[in-house]
């Protein structure tokens, strides 16, 4: 077997790990649209167009928000292998898949907090199963908080007076989506899949189907196969769901948006909460808007996602490092 490549100076099996933790990052569909060019100088992020989702994702914001999770992994990654990491925009000449550069900046030792955030990444899982009622500690919110700040990002958490017209867009944006013949055919494509596929999202990772008294979960990823669901496991009445905004809406912002959102997920994860992102409102051009006014209109919305104390729940498979590396 071919030696893997090496990068910012750190052993062959070192940078593997590092390229396994930027793999562990979420996208939608789990359909991990990202590649990477190693250099010794320098480690290049690539969208990757073959793995884009037309129809959920037309204007590919959920892929750079998933290529900005990968680069918040490879920082985490990075500082536990002693490298300071510089994230510098593609230059101008660049190929135009590529949406940052990573140089090493030198030495530098990481603090307990990065240690934590970096032990959380492989312990990371989007549990789309119910939560238990139990509310998320007023501590544990403002440290998810905290965490989309130290990103630039900004954390919303909806108030139960916005819960019902929440609601009402997410179900508004889940018509608007079926009633799509090209979106469905594309979710059911990369949902409902074998635990051994290394890409989309298996039954064992769905959670139960969705049924009409469920306000937050419309959509059914186990393609049908999920068990009925046993009498009184319903979803929680009042999650904890917020939204991940950007303060301005570039593909720049979009990209740091990801970083905040998975610097946000492993703060929840180190805080043992469940987490899960859901996404629907976000992908639909008409509905994000309304839950832009909904929100004041001076925010951008990027995403939302719902924290709360869910059962363990098995990881998503992914693919291997060296299949995420270009030539």
């Amino acid at each position: 077997m071919a030696s893997f490549p090496t990068a910012l100076g750190l052993s062959a099996e070192r940078t593997r790990q590092l390229m396994g933790s930027a793999g562990l990052a979420p996208s939608l569909h789990n359909r991990q649209p990202w590649r990477f060019r190693l250099t010794e100088q320098v480690i290049e992020v690539h969208a990757d167009p073959q793995r884009r989702l037309p129809a959920a994702d037309p204007d590919d914001r959920e892929l750079r928000l998933a290529c900005g999770a990968a680069i918040m992994n490879l920082r985490l990654a990075l500082a536990d292998a002693g490298v300071r990491p510089l994230v510098d925009p593609p230059p101008p000449a660049g190929s135009p898949t590529t949406l940052a550069e990573i140089r090493g900046g030198g030495r530098a030792v990481p603090t307990p907090a990065e240690r934590a955030l970096h032990d959380a990444i492989a312990r990371r899982r989007s549990n789309r199963r119910p939560f238990r009622e139990i509310p998320v500690p007023v501590a544990d919110r403002n440290a998810l908080i905290d965490a989309a700040q130290q990103e630039q990002g900004w954390l919303h958490v909806l108030t139960r007076t916005e819960l019902d017209p929440f609601a009402e867009l997410v179900h508004r944006a889940h018509r608007t989506q079926v009633d799509d013949e090209e979106f469905r055919a594309e979710f059911d494509r990369w949902t409902g899949r074998r635990r051994d596929e290394p890409e989309g999202v298996p039954t064992s990772s769905s959670g139960p189907r969705p049924e009409p008294q469920d306000l937050w979960v419309v959509r059914d990823f186990s393609a049908g196969q999920a068990p009925e669901r046993v009498a009184g496991k319903d979803f929680e009445r009042e999650p904890l769901l917020a939204v991940l905004c950007s303060h301005h809406d570039s593909r720049a912002d979009e990209l740091r948006a990801g970083q905040a959102m998975q610097r946000v997920l492993l703060t929840a994860c180190a805080h043992g909460l469940s987490s899960s992102v859901l996404s629907v409102v976000t992908e639909v051009a008409e509905t994000r808007d309304q839950l832009r006014s909904m929100l004041g209109g001076s925010l951008h919305p990027q995403t939302v996602l719902r924290f709360g104390y869910g059962p363990p729940v098995p990881e998503t498979p992914r693919r291997d490092p060296a299949d995420l590396l270009m030539d």
